[in-house]
């Protein structure tokens, strides 16, 4: 009620255009001088055809429709308006003296809105009239707001899309030569304090890489422009690829990265994604392991999937993020200050879910955490 009472106040009648359809001339000219009185817009028709055509060339907001006329009657007009797409959300309120619940029914049944009985009252056609416009306009700004979200979310996303496409290329320049720098550099050449300024640029870049191939990859996935390319891949020439990357990114903080493979396993996956959601896996694995643990990257069958787990013995989860932890972009911060966004976590479970798979997490507070991820095996 409160929402009609607002609206009551700033709708501008003038703007609503109500078509009156009756085959009875006083009742046509009583009705269009009550709504033109209102301030309202009216066109009339004097028949079930005449209302047809009226309908599309006038494209009214409400339709007050009288059932016993000649020809084709007031409940086969609505029957036929409202299997018409371009005209089927127009609201109409039947004009009639039938007050037998059947024929309520039936009005219904064929899209009225409302009633109104012969003879009516001045005051309660202006009361249901105004009902439905006030339901027009709900509408027509809840059209709009959702039309302007739809906007602001493309250009949001356009935006995203732009940011990491083009600083990715150069994130990926930099990245590369502080990972030659630091590798050929020690704290005796250089001094400590600049070893541990160039290390923590080093990690820092690796951090913001990463973040921004996610944000390019999550924006192309929620704007449909990134497809699933199913291929039959074998996870044995996969997983230890990407367990490999991280290698010199774990050396850093004395990490043991330990693969226990199961021999050749064919999967049915996107090729790129896979790798993104073991990627993300293992980044957050480091990230939040201390400095001379291990993490252990395993392979096993389970039922009609492959499972992928990175399990590290880091700080953990609290039990209470455990059951959004995919779906919750969280800031988060691992054991040597790396900043995560939580980002890559929400991607890993759009794409295991892309690929009709899943993903997993088990943990222990202060003891460690396993993430997996089920792919379909390749059926024979």
């Amino acid at each position: 009620m409160e929402i009609l009472e607002k609206f009551d106040t700033t709708i501008n009648k003038s703007d609503y255009k109500i078509l009156i359809v009756d085959d009875v001339v006083s009742n046509v000219l009583l009705l269009k001088i009550l709504l033109s009185n209102e301030k309202f817009k009216v066109c009339t028709a004097n028949s079930g055809e005449a209302c047809i055509e009226q309908t599309k060339a006038e494209h009214p907001d409400l339709i007050l429709l009288d059932v016993m006329m000649p020809g084709i009657d007031g409940f086969q007009t609505a029957n036929i308006l409202k299997k018409d797409p371009e005209t089927h959300n127009i609201p109409i309120i039947f004009l009639t003296a039938l007050n037998n619940p059947s024929d309520l029914v039936h009005g219904f049944q064929v899209g009225a809105s409302d009633f109104l009985t012969k003879p009516f009252n001045k005051e309660e056609l202006i009361v249901r009239v105004m009902h439905q416009i006030e339901l027009v306009a709900a509408k027509r700004l809840i059209e709009k707001q959702n039309a302007e979200l739809r906007a602001t979310i493309g250009n949001r996303d356009k935006m995203y899309s732009v940011i990491a496409h083009d600083l990715r290329s150069p994130m990926a320049s930099i990245r590369m030569v502080l990972n030659l720098v630091v590798t050929a550099v020690s704290p005796d050449t250089v001094g400590k304090e600049l070893f541990d300024l160039l290390d923590k640029a080093n990690k820092e870049s690796e951090d913001v890489h990463d973040l921004l191939d996610n944000l390019l990859k999550w924006t192309k996935s929620q704007t449909g422009r990134l497809h699933v390319v199913p291929q039959d891949l074998d996870l044995d020439d996969i997983i230890p690829g990407v367990v490999d990357i991280f290698e010199m990114i774990a050396m850093t903080k004395r990490i043991k990265l330990e693969y226990q493979g199961c021999g050749s396993l064919m999967v049915r996956a996107d090729n790129d994604m896979l790798k993104t959601v073991v990627r993300n896996f293992m980044s957050n694995a480091v990230k939040f392991s201390p400095e001379g643990s291990s993490i252990e990257v395993s392979v096993a069958k389970e039922g009609e999937f492959a499972k992928v787990s990175i399990r590290d013995h880091g700080i953990g989860i609290e039990p209470e993020r455990l059951s959004s932890i995919f779906k919750k972009g969280e800031t988060t911060y691992g054991t040597g200050g790396e900043e995560g966004s939580g980002l890559g976590l929400q991607l890993c479970y759009d794409f295991a879910k892309k690929n009709g798979g899943d993903v997993m997490v088990e943990s222990v507070l202060g003891e460690g955490s396993t993430f997996s991820v089920l792919i379909p095996l390749k059926k024979d």
